[in-house]
């Protein structure tokens, strides 16, 4: 399942984001890569213990917390801290699948890595190519989408960043271990939330089609999540 969340940060926001990221020392993003994406990877990243990678990365957390979209998509058990990318012309990520298990930096935490999110710092105008090229049930799918506006899909699909060939792609990238391991479940589970948010539109809460519908909901949850 492949969702867009729209406005994830402001315009302000992105600017303030870019005007901070400017300023930093840019790495070979190899440096976070396992050893079969590490042969496809050619990017740049500001190093993840920087301090302007954590003072971004909780702002993001920050706006996450606060994006009901994200938790009915995600589900979320945990995120990992965000990462920042850049993709100057020439560079690219050929197809690869992330790695299923990350350590959490300084916590002594692993993470499974259920959903994958790229948020997108750079406006589309801004570069040519770059665009996330998603493998999921639906087929192959191209991703390019507004500076602000983020995407998560399952981190079981192959997926790959297509050459850039003018300009420069600026994004932020992390993972989410989800309650919901299987990507079917939680396909079905935001379905049936959406259905939920679309029926209280037309019906009091109270309404006994309200209620039963989101009574099956959890109960659904209880079922399937993992804690």
């Amino acid at each position: 399942m492949l969702v867009r969340i729209p406005n994830v940060l402001s315009a302000e926001d992105v600017a303030r984001f870019r005007h901070i990221l400017e300023q930093q020392s840019w790495v070979d993003g190899k440096v976070t890569a396992g050893e079969q994406s590490a042969k496809a990877k050619y990017n740049l990243q500001i190093p993840q213990d920087s301090d302007a990678a954590r003072q971004l990365g909780e702002h993001i957390l920050q706006a996450l917390g606060r994006n009901p979209i994200f938790h009915s998509a995600a589900l979320p058990l945990r995120v990992y801290p965000p990462l920042f990318n850049r993709y100057d012309a020439g560079m690219q990520f050929d197809m690869h699948v992330d790695n299923a298990i990350r350590p959490v930096p300084g916590t002594g935490f692993r993470l499974r890595t259920d959903v994958s999110s790229t948020l997108f710092l750079s406006d589309p105008d801004e570069y040519d190519g770059g665009e996330l090229v998603i493998q999921d049930t639906y087929g192959q799918q191209s991703v390019k989408l507004p500076a602000g506006d983020m995407v998560v899909y399952p981190s079981t699909s192959l997926h790959a960043v297509s050459p850039v060939t003018r300009g420069s792609r600026w994004a932020s990238f992390f993972w989410t271990q989800s309650m919901i391991r299987e990507d079917t479940q939680r396909a079905l589970l935001y379905q049936f939330d959406q259905s939920i948010m679309e029926t209280r539109k037309a019906l009091p809460d109270d309404h006994p089609a309200v209620l039963g519908l989101t009574a099956t909901y959890h109960n659904l949850l209880r079922q399937w999540a993992e804690l």
